[in-house]
């Protein structure tokens, strides 16, 4: 196994800090060296382009990244004081995509913070904290994951997907990739779902973020890398899936295609508005 197999969640999770707040951030010195970067004043040109991706969403900056010092390790044991910059899961996020992409352990820091930083974004949605049960977490997911895919169906036209037949195909790039190959046709069949059966109405809550995950995601690299041209978003869509489903391995989950299928979300839905109109 080579280093950069090694390398995992835990990577990051090494170098993450906690304030007395029960904040997390990160030292850009520490993130610029985890990330192959030699040359700190390399690393602030990335952090000044994540800056401004942070001003374009409408963020505030000073919430993502503060000034301060931190002790560096100059040699012989001894430590020094040098200006470094305290950063969010956000603003890490935001620089490792916008970091060189051909050092492999960018792409692993890409897949890291993006799914730590869509898990957390869900988790402080109020609405979500508010779900107690599974049903209302699937009903909640599957929500998002309808509004998710027109914004994907929208990106995807824009990058050249435009017939019907076409964008059934990108979509089938996105689940090989989370499925292992398999295609929504194979994974009709591996979960013994009927012909007219929708596959996302059938998930639990664990696969609906997963593929929730992969939507995301795929609409945002469309989107900010500019891709053109069919191929390249299937491929763009077929590699995203694969980096969540990698992620999953990580983490020690069940592979999405053999989790098990659960009762129809259209029958939850019906059940849902019978009792409130009962009440």
């Amino acid at each position: 196994m080579s280093n950069i197999e090694k390398i995992n969640k835990s990577t990051f999770e090494t170098i993450k800090h906690i304030n007395r707040y029960g904040q997390e951030y990160w030292f850009a010195r520490e993130l610029a060296k985890t990330l192959g970067y030699s040359d700190y004043r390399n690393f602030l040109s990335v952090i000044e382009k994540a800056k401004e991706a942070c001003r374009n969403s409408k963020q505030k900056i000073s919430d993502h990244f503060g000034d301060i010092t931190e002790m560096v390790q100059i040699g012989s044991g001894s430590e020094r004081e040098l200006e470094s910059i305290a950063l969010s899961r956000y603003a890490c996020y935001l620089i490792v995509q916008n970091a060189d992409p051909s050092k492999e352990i960018i792409a692993l820091g890409q897949t890291y913070f993006a799914v730590q930083t869509r898990k957390q974004e869900i988790i402080e949605t109020k609405k979500y904290k508010e779900l107690k049960t599974e049903e209302e977490k699937r009903l909640f997911l599957r929500g998002e994951m309808k509004k998710h895919n027109k914004l994907l169906a929208f990106t995807a036209k824009k990058s050249g997907v435009i017939k019907s037949l076409d964008y059934a195909v990108f979509q089938d790039h996105g689940y090989k990739g989370l499925y292992g190959g398999l295609g929504s046709k194979d994974i009709h069949k591996r979960k013994e779902l009927k012909k007219n059966e929708q596959i996302l109405d059938h998930m639990g809550s664990i696969e609906l973020a997963a593929n929730l995950f992969r939507a995301t995601q795929t609409e945002d690299k469309l989107r900010r890398e500019n891709i053109q041209g069919k191929e390249k978003a299937n491929q763009t869509h077929f590699e995203v899936g694969q980096k969540v489903r990698k992620t999953i391995k990580e983490l020690g989950g069940e592979m999405p295609e053999n989790l098990p299928i659960v009762e129809s979300i259209k029958k939850i839905n019906k059940r849902t508005k019978k009792q409130l109109q009962g009440k």
